[in-house]
Protein backbone atom coordinates (compact mmCIF):
# COMPACT_ATOMS: atom_id res chain seq x y z
CA UNK A 1 0.00 0.00 0.00
CA UNK A 2 1.19 3.44 -0.53
CA UNK A 3 -1.12 6.56 -0.06
CA UNK A 4 -4.09 4.77 0.65
CA UNK A 5 -3.39 3.10 -2.74
CA UNK A 6 -2.93 -0.73 -3.40
CA UNK A 7 -0.06 -2.19 -5.92
CA UNK A 8 1.33 -5.74 -6.66
CA UNK A 9 5.16 -6.11 -6.08
CA UNK A 10 6.99 -8.55 -7.46
CA UNK A 11 9.59 -10.93 -5.89
CA UNK A 12 12.39 -8.76 -6.63
CA UNK A 13 11.01 -6.26 -4.25
CA UNK A 14 11.04 -8.55 -1.38
CA UNK A 15 14.10 -9.55 1.04
CA UNK A 16 13.74 -12.20 4.10
CA UNK A 17 12.97 -10.84 6.73
CA UNK A 18 16.23 -9.63 8.21
CA UNK A 19 17.25 -10.38 11.90
CA UNK A 20 15.85 -8.06 14.49
CA UNK A 21 12.83 -7.83 12.78
CA UNK A 22 9.43 -7.47 14.51
CA UNK A 23 6.06 -8.85 12.98
CA UNK A 24 3.01 -7.14 14.47
CA UNK A 25 -0.42 -8.07 14.07
CA UNK A 26 -2.96 -4.67 13.34
CA UNK A 27 -6.60 -4.86 15.76
CA UNK A 28 -9.09 -3.55 13.75
CA UNK A 29 -7.33 -4.16 10.34
CA UNK A 30 -8.26 -6.70 7.51
CA UNK A 31 -5.64 -7.23 4.94
CA UNK A 32 -5.99 -6.70 1.06
CA UNK A 33 -4.86 -9.05 -1.14
CA UNK A 34 -5.14 -9.29 -5.23
CA UNK A 35 -6.97 -12.21 -6.73
CA UNK A 36 -5.62 -13.43 -9.88
CA UNK A 37 -8.63 -15.38 -10.61
CA UNK A 38 -10.65 -12.17 -10.33
CA UNK A 39 -7.97 -9.53 -11.53
CA UNK A 40 -8.71 -7.21 -8.88
CA UNK A 41 -7.66 -6.38 -5.38
CA UNK A 42 -10.10 -7.82 -2.69
CA UNK A 43 -10.60 -7.76 1.35
CA UNK A 44 -10.29 -11.01 3.46
CA UNK A 45 -13.00 -10.41 5.80
CA UNK A 46 -12.12 -13.02 8.49
CA UNK A 47 -8.45 -12.04 8.67
CA UNK A 48 -5.99 -9.82 10.20
CA UNK A 49 -3.09 -7.59 8.96
CA UNK A 50 0.12 -8.64 9.47
CA UNK A 51 3.18 -5.53 9.16
CA UNK A 52 7.04 -6.28 8.87
CA UNK A 53 8.66 -3.96 11.51
CA UNK A 54 12.15 -3.99 9.40
CA UNK A 55 15.66 -4.24 11.44
CA UNK A 56 17.70 -1.05 11.48
CA UNK A 57 19.70 -0.57 8.40
CA UNK A 58 16.29 -1.26 6.22
CA UNK A 59 14.25 1.32 4.26
CA UNK A 60 10.81 0.22 3.55
CA UNK A 61 9.51 0.51 0.25
CA UNK A 62 5.38 -0.47 0.41
CA UNK A 63 3.29 0.00 4.02
CA UNK A 64 1.14 -3.27 4.42
CA UNK A 65 -2.34 -3.19 2.54
CA UNK A 66 -4.92 -2.93 4.86
CA UNK A 67 -8.70 -1.48 5.37
CA UNK A 68 -9.93 -0.46 8.76
CA UNK A 69 -13.26 -1.23 9.98
CA UNK A 70 -14.88 -0.97 13.26
CA UNK A 71 -13.53 1.97 15.36
CA UNK A 72 -9.52 1.67 15.03
CA UNK A 73 -7.15 3.51 17.49
CA UNK A 74 -4.52 5.05 16.23
CA UNK A 75 -1.56 2.37 15.51
CA UNK A 76 1.42 3.02 17.81
CA UNK A 77 4.68 4.39 16.56
CA UNK A 78 6.26 2.14 14.71
CA UNK A 79 6.56 1.34 10.60
CA UNK A 80 4.62 -1.00 8.85
CA UNK A 81 6.30 -3.07 6.19
CA UNK A 82 4.26 -5.24 3.57
CA UNK A 83 4.97 -9.07 4.45
CA UNK A 84 4.92 -12.31 2.58
CA UNK A 85 5.14 -15.16 3.58
CA UNK A 86 6.43 -17.78 0.79
CA UNK A 87 8.05 -21.61 1.29
CA UNK A 88 8.56 -21.51 4.75
CA UNK A 89 10.04 -17.69 4.83
CA UNK A 90 8.45 -14.29 6.21
CA UNK A 91 9.71 -11.75 3.44
CA UNK A 92 9.55 -7.76 3.59
CA UNK A 93 9.46 -4.79 1.11
CA UNK A 94 12.36 -3.40 2.02
CA UNK A 95 16.28 -2.35 0.81
CA UNK A 96 19.19 -2.81 2.85
CA UNK A 97 20.84 0.75 3.05
CA UNK A 98 23.30 0.17 5.35
CA UNK A 99 25.64 -2.34 6.46
CA UNK A 100 26.54 -0.99 9.84
CA UNK A 101 25.92 -3.25 13.06
CA UNK A 102 25.75 -0.93 15.55
CA UNK A 103 21.96 -1.69 16.39
CA UNK A 104 21.84 -5.60 15.55
CA UNK A 105 20.30 -7.00 18.73
CA UNK A 106 21.74 -10.11 18.16
CA UNK A 107 24.97 -8.74 18.68
CA UNK A 108 24.48 -7.32 22.25
CA UNK A 109 24.76 -8.99 25.00
CA UNK A 110 22.75 -7.83 27.46
CA UNK A 111 24.16 -9.46 30.43
CA UNK A 112 27.87 -7.71 29.52
CA UNK A 113 25.71 -4.53 29.25
CA UNK A 114 24.32 -4.89 33.01
CA UNK A 115 27.59 -6.21 34.45
CA UNK A 116 29.33 -2.46 32.99
CA UNK A 117 26.68 -0.62 34.42
CA UNK A 118 27.73 -1.56 37.76
CA UNK A 119 31.02 -1.03 36.88
CA UNK A 120 30.52 2.22 35.28
CA UNK A 121 28.24 3.64 38.30
CA UNK A 122 31.93 2.90 40.37
CA UNK A 123 33.52 4.68 37.81
CA UNK A 124 31.63 7.55 37.81
CA UNK A 125 29.79 8.13 40.87
CA UNK A 126 27.59 10.36 41.09
CA UNK A 127 27.00 10.99 37.61
CA UNK A 128 23.38 11.20 36.86
CA UNK A 129 23.72 10.20 32.97
CA UNK A 130 25.13 6.45 34.32
CA UNK A 131 21.75 6.00 35.67
CA UNK A 132 19.59 7.92 32.90
CA UNK A 133 21.35 5.31 30.09
CA UNK A 134 21.01 2.16 32.77
CA UNK A 135 17.32 2.66 32.41
CA UNK A 136 17.13 3.39 28.64
CA UNK A 137 19.75 0.40 28.06
CA UNK A 138 18.10 -1.95 30.18
CA UNK A 139 14.23 -1.00 30.01
CA UNK A 140 13.63 0.86 26.87
CA UNK A 141 15.97 -0.98 24.99
CA UNK A 142 17.85 1.81 23.38
CA UNK A 143 20.67 0.21 20.88
CA UNK A 144 23.10 3.75 21.98
CA UNK A 145 22.75 3.45 25.57
CA UNK A 146 23.77 -0.67 25.36
CA UNK A 147 26.56 0.33 22.78
CA UNK A 148 27.50 2.90 25.49
CA UNK A 149 28.01 0.11 28.19
CA UNK A 150 30.05 -1.62 25.88
CA UNK A 151 32.11 0.82 25.09
CA UNK A 152 31.73 0.85 21.11
CA UNK A 153 30.02 2.43 18.21
CA UNK A 154 27.80 5.76 18.99
CA UNK A 155 27.43 7.01 22.36
CA UNK A 156 24.19 9.24 23.51
CA UNK A 157 24.34 12.51 25.43
CA UNK A 158 21.41 13.34 26.24
CA UNK A 159 20.65 16.67 27.86
CA UNK A 160 17.39 18.47 27.17
CA UNK A 161 14.11 17.53 29.00
CA UNK A 162 12.11 20.08 26.94
CA UNK A 163 11.68 20.69 22.83
CA UNK A 164 10.25 23.59 20.86
CA UNK A 165 8.48 21.09 18.20
CA UNK A 166 5.11 19.23 18.95
CA UNK A 167 6.25 15.95 16.64
CA UNK A 168 3.17 13.87 15.68
CA UNK A 169 5.34 11.17 15.92
CA UNK A 170 7.66 11.98 18.92
CA UNK A 171 8.66 9.10 21.04
CA UNK A 172 9.28 10.57 24.12
CA UNK A 173 6.16 12.98 24.52
CA UNK A 174 2.72 12.60 23.50
CA UNK A 175 -0.58 14.65 24.75
CA UNK A 176 -2.75 12.91 22.32
CA UNK A 177 -3.75 9.34 22.33
CA UNK A 178 -1.13 7.60 21.13
CA UNK A 179 1.59 5.95 23.23
CA UNK A 180 4.97 6.77 23.24
CA UNK A 181 7.92 4.35 24.14
CA UNK A 182 10.09 5.95 26.70
CA UNK A 183 9.85 8.81 28.80
CA UNK A 184 12.85 11.88 28.65
CA UNK A 185 15.30 12.87 30.68
CA UNK A 186 14.00 14.62 33.54
CA UNK A 187 17.18 16.80 34.56
CA UNK A 188 19.50 18.84 32.74
CA UNK A 189 23.32 17.60 33.37
CA UNK A 190 26.05 19.32 33.92
CA UNK A 191 29.27 19.90 31.79
CA UNK A 192 31.64 17.76 33.67
CA UNK A 193 29.16 14.95 33.83
CA UNK A 194 28.83 15.31 29.98
CA UNK A 195 32.30 15.64 29.27
CA UNK A 196 33.29 12.94 31.57
CA UNK A 197 31.13 10.32 30.15
CA UNK A 198 31.95 11.51 26.14
CA UNK A 199 35.85 10.93 27.13
CA UNK A 200 35.54 7.75 28.59
CA UNK A 201 33.87 6.53 25.66
CA UNK A 202 36.11 8.49 22.77
CA UNK A 203 39.06 6.70 24.68
CA UNK A 204 37.53 3.05 24.93
CA UNK A 205 35.77 2.66 21.28
CA UNK A 206 36.74 2.00 17.95
CA UNK A 207 35.90 5.62 15.75
CA UNK A 208 34.42 6.83 18.58
CA UNK A 209 31.13 9.12 17.82
CA UNK A 210 28.88 10.98 20.90
CA UNK A 211 26.20 12.58 20.11
CA UNK A 212 23.54 14.83 21.50
CA UNK A 213 19.52 14.89 20.19
CA UNK A 214 18.28 11.50 21.07
CA UNK A 215 14.74 9.75 21.94
CA UNK A 216 14.59 10.15 25.08
CA UNK A 217 15.05 13.91 25.07
CA UNK A 218 13.56 17.23 23.64
CA UNK A 219 15.73 19.68 21.45
CA UNK A 220 19.45 19.96 22.36
CA UNK A 221 19.65 23.08 20.93
CA UNK A 222 17.15 24.34 24.26
CA UNK A 223 20.73 23.62 26.68
CA UNK A 224 22.71 25.86 24.11
CA UNK A 225 25.21 26.81 26.71
CA UNK A 226 25.68 23.02 28.29
CA UNK A 227 26.40 21.71 25.25
CA UNK A 228 29.31 24.53 24.74
CA UNK A 229 31.01 24.06 27.66
CA UNK A 230 30.56 19.94 27.10
CA UNK A 231 32.03 20.53 23.78
CA UNK A 232 34.80 22.71 24.61
CA UNK A 233 36.04 20.35 27.94
CA UNK A 234 35.83 17.75 25.34
CA UNK A 235 38.12 19.25 23.01
CA UNK A 236 40.33 20.59 25.82
CA UNK A 237 41.25 17.12 26.71
CA UNK A 238 41.04 15.14 22.67
CA UNK A 239 40.60 15.66 19.21
CA UNK A 240 39.67 12.37 18.61
CA UNK A 241 36.32 10.66 17.75
CA UNK A 242 33.37 12.43 16.01
CA UNK A 243 30.83 14.82 17.98
CA UNK A 244 27.27 14.98 16.56
CA UNK A 245 24.25 16.77 17.17
CA UNK A 246 21.06 15.47 15.83
CA UNK A 247 18.73 17.98 15.99
CA UNK A 248 15.84 19.78 14.64
CA UNK A 249 17.83 22.86 13.64
CA UNK A 250 15.32 25.11 14.79
CA UNK A 251 18.55 28.04 16.16
CA UNK A 252 20.97 28.37 13.63
CA UNK A 253 22.58 30.84 15.97
CA UNK A 254 23.35 28.18 18.24
CA UNK A 255 24.75 25.74 15.30
CA UNK A 256 27.65 28.10 14.25
CA UNK A 257 28.75 28.63 17.98
CA UNK A 258 28.70 24.92 18.32
CA UNK A 259 30.82 24.30 15.22
CA UNK A 260 32.93 27.10 16.25
CA UNK A 261 33.54 25.05 19.86
CA UNK A 262 34.36 21.68 18.27
CA UNK A 263 31.26 20.28 17.06
CA UNK A 264 31.60 17.99 13.90
CA UNK A 265 28.87 16.96 12.31
CA UNK A 266 25.03 17.54 12.26
CA UNK A 267 21.73 15.85 11.53
CA UNK A 268 18.79 17.48 10.52
CA UNK A 269 15.01 16.08 10.91
CA UNK A 270 13.07 16.43 8.13
CA UNK A 271 9.72 14.24 6.84
CA UNK A 272 10.00 16.77 3.92
CA UNK A 273 11.89 18.77 1.78
CA UNK A 274 8.80 20.96 1.35
CA UNK A 275 7.61 23.88 3.95
CA UNK A 276 4.08 23.16 4.25
CA UNK A 277 4.23 19.47 5.13
CA UNK A 278 6.93 19.43 7.32
CA UNK A 279 5.16 22.44 9.06
CA UNK A 280 2.28 20.00 9.73
CA UNK A 281 4.81 17.36 11.12
CA UNK A 282 6.36 18.98 13.40
CA UNK A 283 4.51 21.53 14.89
CA UNK A 284 7.34 23.93 15.70
CA UNK A 285 6.91 27.06 18.50
CA UNK A 286 9.22 29.84 17.99
CA UNK A 287 10.90 28.99 14.88
CA UNK A 288 10.47 28.29 11.12
CA UNK A 289 11.66 26.36 8.46
CA UNK A 290 13.74 28.73 7.13
CA UNK A 291 15.41 28.13 10.21
CA UNK A 292 15.88 24.92 9.54
CA UNK A 293 16.89 25.70 6.20
CA UNK A 294 19.62 28.49 7.78
CA UNK A 295 21.16 25.94 10.26
CA UNK A 296 22.46 23.37 7.55
CA UNK A 297 23.79 26.38 5.84
CA UNK A 298 25.59 27.69 9.01
CA UNK A 299 26.82 23.65 9.42
CA UNK A 300 28.42 23.81 6.19
CA UNK A 301 29.84 27.45 6.64
CA UNK A 302 31.96 26.22 9.50
CA UNK A 303 33.13 23.52 7.43
CA UNK A 304 30.76 21.04 8.75
CA UNK A 305 28.72 17.15 7.65
CA UNK A 306 25.44 17.40 7.50
CA UNK A 307 23.33 14.96 7.10
CA UNK A 308 19.22 14.62 6.64
CA UNK A 309 17.55 12.58 8.94
CA UNK A 310 14.88 12.05 6.21
CA UNK A 311 11.41 10.39 7.66
CA UNK A 312 10.86 7.97 4.91
CA UNK A 313 7.10 6.64 4.45
CA UNK A 314 6.49 4.62 0.75
CA UNK A 315 3.50 7.16 -0.74
CA UNK A 316 4.88 10.03 0.09
CA UNK A 317 8.44 10.29 -0.09
CA UNK A 318 8.54 8.85 -3.66
CA UNK A 319 5.92 11.11 -4.89
CA UNK A 320 7.29 12.89 -7.73
CA UNK A 321 6.66 16.13 -6.10
CA UNK A 322 8.88 15.52 -3.05
CA UNK A 323 11.62 13.77 -5.37
CA UNK A 324 11.96 16.96 -6.91
CA UNK A 325 12.21 19.23 -3.89
CA UNK A 326 14.62 16.77 -2.17
CA UNK A 327 16.78 17.24 -5.47
CA UNK A 328 16.31 21.06 -4.97
CA UNK A 329 17.44 20.78 -1.32
CA UNK A 330 20.80 18.33 -2.02
CA UNK A 331 21.80 20.88 -4.99
CA UNK A 332 20.99 23.91 -2.77
CA UNK A 333 22.29 23.60 0.30
CA UNK A 334 25.24 20.95 -0.36
CA UNK A 335 23.73 17.94 1.83
CA UNK A 336 26.70 15.75 2.69
CA UNK A 337 24.18 12.46 3.32
CA UNK A 338 20.70 10.86 3.57
CA UNK A 339 19.98 8.62 6.50
CA UNK A 340 16.91 7.31 5.36
CA UNK A 341 15.01 6.31 8.46
CA UNK A 342 11.44 5.02 8.26
CA UNK A 343 8.60 6.76 9.21
CA UNK A 344 6.98 5.54 12.70
CA UNK A 345 3.29 6.45 12.37
CA UNK A 346 0.03 5.18 10.94
CA UNK A 347 0.03 4.66 7.83
CA UNK A 348 -2.92 5.56 7.07
CA UNK A 349 -3.18 8.93 9.51
CA UNK A 350 -0.06 10.12 8.68
CA UNK A 351 -1.55 11.42 5.05
CA UNK A 352 -5.07 12.97 7.16
CA UNK A 353 -2.51 14.70 8.67
CA UNK A 354 -0.64 15.94 5.57
CA UNK A 355 -4.14 16.61 4.02
CA UNK A 356 -3.04 14.35 1.16
CA UNK A 357 -5.68 13.07 -1.18
CA UNK A 358 -4.57 9.83 -2.42
CA UNK A 359 -2.55 10.72 -5.59
CA UNK A 360 -2.74 8.42 -9.29
CA UNK A 361 -0.58 5.61 -9.06
CA UNK A 362 1.86 7.51 -11.91
CA UNK A 363 2.79 9.73 -9.21
CA UNK A 364 5.01 7.46 -7.21
CA UNK A 365 8.72 7.06 -8.09
CA UNK A 366 9.55 4.35 -6.16
CA UNK A 367 11.55 4.42 -3.19
CA UNK A 368 14.12 2.18 -4.50
CA UNK A 369 13.98 4.09 -7.82
CA UNK A 370 14.83 7.51 -6.11
CA UNK A 371 17.60 6.51 -4.11
CA UNK A 372 19.41 5.04 -7.88
CA UNK A 373 18.08 8.69 -9.01
CA UNK A 374 19.97 10.37 -6.35
CA UNK A 375 22.98 8.47 -6.94
CA UNK A 376 23.65 9.07 -10.19
CA UNK A 377 22.58 13.07 -9.65
CA UNK A 378 24.77 13.31 -6.76
CA UNK A 379 27.78 10.87 -6.79
CA UNK A 380 29.06 12.02 -3.42
CA UNK A 381 26.11 12.29 -2.13
CA UNK A 382 25.95 9.66 0.97
CA UNK A 383 23.13 7.44 1.96
CA UNK A 384 22.96 4.81 4.79
CA UNK A 385 20.57 4.72 8.06
CA UNK A 386 23.11 5.70 10.56
CA UNK A 387 25.64 8.87 12.07
CA UNK A 388 28.25 8.09 9.56
CA UNK A 389 31.67 6.79 11.62
CA UNK A 390 34.21 8.84 9.32
CA UNK A 391 33.70 11.80 7.37
CA UNK A 392 35.65 13.74 5.16
CA UNK A 393 34.90 17.29 6.49
CA UNK A 394 35.45 17.42 10.11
Amino acid sequence: MKAGRFETIDGGSLIKIPAGSQLFALPDRRPVGFDRRANCFTTLPDAQAVAAFAAPGHTLTHSVSFVEHGSPKPLPLFSYGAAAFYKGNIYVAAIKVDTDKRHDSTLIDISRVRKNIKLFGKLFPGNRLISHLAQCATVYGCPNAQNFFLSRYEAPLPVSPLCNASCAGCISYQAGKIGCSQPRIKFVPKPDEVAGIALYHIAKAKDPIVSFGQGCEGEPLLQAKLIEESIKLIRSKTHRGIINLNTNGSKPEVVSRLFDAGLNTIRVSLNSAREDYYLKYYRPRGYSFKDVMKSIACAKSRGGFVSINYLTLPGFTDLRSEVAALERLIAKRGIDMIQWRNLNYDPVLYFKLLGIQPPDMSEFAGIAEEMVYLRRRFPKLRMGYFNPKKIACA
